[in-house]
């Protein structure tokens, strides 16, 4: 790839990551370069009319995302509604389609000093997001992994979320029935589905994709009864889950005593991406 400037430079790396099978191919040469030159990728756009050269590295990177690894990896970062997430080699890449289901919880907070609990946090995008926009809440957050723990903390210290390492199962046991709000995004996969995307396949952990058992639903409805066993009575419980999920956990969720209200909810592209309930 010539790095003789940034324009011919990017032209060379968008055409090896079409070749690549990269959905955005263009766009993604851009973020890398941005990253190395410590620009936003605006910037990277107009410094592409100039004579600037490419950055030193460009070139590695771009076979990396060749490759197919994560372009967050490579970055070290991931955009989740207004937070900038420290993200890596052992932790569950934050989607835009868990924007939605953060927005659930910050509309029902609608600046109130709520207690909320995110259960499985990950990076801690959704947990983070909730202490960022209302916060006025007291925000608590269990990982489960050490290696996404180490992720989290890093993103949750500086928002004053109250983070555990354990198990969604059994976090903040001694504080039973003193939440206001339950969130959760589990692992979901059922154990046959293997995801098409090798960013996915290959490079987030498994333990924060495959939910159990061969329809995934394991880890929801563990999550479910952690919900039941941590909320206050009027309490507010939002869990993601795959669309094809939907209509199960609706109707389990319906028939038990615990729940009012049951709904669900699409994400940004219309699937059924999360279902809420008030504790009974």
């Amino acid at each position: 790839m010539s790095s003789s400037s940034l324009a011919s430079a990017l032209a060379a790396a968008t055409s090896v990551l079409a070749e690549a099978g990269v959905p955005s191919p263009r766009v993604d040469a851009e973020l890398l370069a941005a990253h190395l030159l410590g620009e936003s990728a605006g910037r990277v756009r107009a410094l592409a009319y100039t004579d600037t050269p490419a950055p030193e590295g460009f070139s590695e990177l771009v076979a990396e995302r060749a490759r197919r690894v994560p372009l967050q990896h490579l970055t070290g970062k991931a955009y989740f509604r207004h937070l900038e997430l420290s993200v890596g080699p052992g932790v569950f890449v934050p989607r835009p389609e868990t924007e939605t289901v953060a927005q659930l919880v910050i509309d029902h907070a609608a600046g109130r000093p709520l207690k909320i609990v995110d259960l499985g946090t990950g990076s801690g995008a959704i947990a983070g997001s909730i202490a960022q926009e209302v916060p006025q809440a007291e925000v608590f957050a269990v990982e489960l992994s050490p290696l996404a723990h180490g992720w989290a903390e890093q993103n949750l210290a500086p928002l004053g979320v109250r983070l555990e390492l354990g198990d969604l199962r059994t976090a903040f046991e001694e504080q039973n029935g003193t939440f206001d709000v339950v969130v959760s995004n589990p692992p979901y996969i059922p154990a046959l589905a293997v995801p098409n995307e090798p960013e996915v396949a290959d490079h987030d952990p498994v333990a924060a994709l495959y939910g159990g058992g061969a329809d995934g639903m394991e880890l929801p409805l563990a999550a479910v009864a952690a919900a039941a066993r941590l909320l206050k009575a009027g309490g507010y419980f939002v869990l993601e889950h795959a669309e094809v999920q939907a209509e199960t956990i609706f109707e389990r969720m319906a028939a038990l005593a615990d729940w009012d209200a049951v709904a669900t909810h699409p994400d940004l592209n219309g699937r059924a991406r999360a279902t809420s309930a008030i504790r009974r």
